[in-house]
């Protein structure tokens, strides 16, 4: 587990290991592991980049990949083994769902994916170009990854992990200060559509335990490896971030059923209302200028026309030039079109 300090990247707390004395190996700083999960909001933070809007939909369903330099194809599943068909990309990060993740990567491509992780700082292993490092099968070291999650709490900005705040001489004298480093990563319209998608997470998500009696602003993303070698949560504020991780050095599942939303969640929930009940609680993120409105239909990702009903009318955000531009092709004057994919109708986020 680290935290740390969001705008400064000072570590505030880290726990390398059950025990110094059995082990002296800090898995916080030197473990290579996969984040599962967790990768997923620099997937998305990618296909936004490229203008893929949050609003699109695409179909959860069975799919066959071609994987390079092997003849068997892979046929990724998700977490339940179970398909939901079409919904949106907003849904499906809430959801933590890997097939329209996995889509989601392959059309704006791996290099695109491997560009984004470089520059969130994840960069402590080579990242092989393929398509299962959409779903966080590429190795990260647990703070790096955490790290990388303070570019959403900073609105843009990734913050450098500093153990040392100052050097001293006996006399008290200051004889070396670092500075704090911040890294550009996006521009703040894309952090703050990113930040409503990880605040859904919280809110709606696999991570609602996350946040079980906490009332001020959260974002943050569940993790769990398809064997459950690996768990985790990373969450944060505006002010700090926090991250767990659960699993054993020799990689192997932790226990039955063993998911980021049911032991790091909680974990994180249980440091963050102890650390603010005697810190001054956080304030949200201020919407930046640079966005676009739109009023689209939900279920499809078009723009909403006369004929949508009410229900699947809502107000979307989006970076400039990716608004779709197309009216909603289902709803008709006369009736329905089954022509087009439609996701059911789920409540509009809370907040944005």
């Amino acid at each position: 587990a680290v935290t740390l300090e969001a705008k400064t990247g000072y570590i505030l707390a880290m726990v390398g290991g059950r025990d110094f004395e059995d082990s002296k190996f800090n898995r916080a700083t030197q473990a290579l592991r996969q984040p599962g999960s967790t990768f997923k909001p620099i997937v998305y933070t990618a296909g936004v980049r490229a203008g893929v809007p949050l609003s699109t939909v695409m179909v959860d369903e069975p799919i066959t990949v071609e994987m390079p330099g092997i003849q068997e194809v892979w046929e990724p599943q998700n977490y339940d083994n179970t398909f939901a068909g079409p919904m949106p990309l907003r849904q499906a990060l809430y959801k933590s769902v890997n097939i329209v993740t996995i889509k989601l990567g392959m059309e704006i491509g791996e290099e695109a994916v491997i560009a984004e992780a470089t520059r969130f700082g994840l960069v402590a292993s080579p990242m092989p170009s393929v398509p299962s490092i959409h779903l966080g099968s590429a190795v990260v070291k647990p703070l790096e990854l955490i790290a990388a999650y303070s570019a959403f709490a900073n609105q843009g900005d990734r913050s450098t992990p500093m153990g040392i705040l100052r050097v001293e001489d006996r006399q008290g004298n200051i004889l070396w200060q670092p500075k704090p480093r911040l890294e550009p990563v996006m521009d703040p319209p894309l952090a703050w559509l990113m930040n409503g998608a990880l605040q859904d997470v919280v809110r709606r998500g696999t991570g609602t335990r996350a946040v079980a009696g906490i009332s001020f602003p959260v974002g943050g993303k569940t993790g769990t490896t398809n064997d459950g070698n690996d768990v985790w949560f990373i969450g944060y504020t505006s002010d700090l971030v926090t991250g767990f991780w659960f699993g054993l050095d020799v990689p192997e599942r932790i226990k039955p059923n063993a998911q980021g939303g049911l032991l790091a969640a909680p974990a994180w929930q249980q440091m963050m209302t102890e650390v603010y009940e005697r810190r001054r609680i956080p304030g949200g993120w201020a919407q930046p200028d640079g966005l676009v409105s739109a009023e689209i239909d939900r279920t499809t990702g078009f723009r909403a026309s006369p004929y949508c009903p009410t229900a699947v009318r809502v107000t979307e955000w989006f970076l400039p030039g990716s608004v779709p531009n197309e009216a909603c092709p289902v709803h008709l004057p006369f009736g329905s079109s089954t022509d087009v994919d439609a996701a059911p109708v789920e409540p509009p986020p809370d907040g944005q």
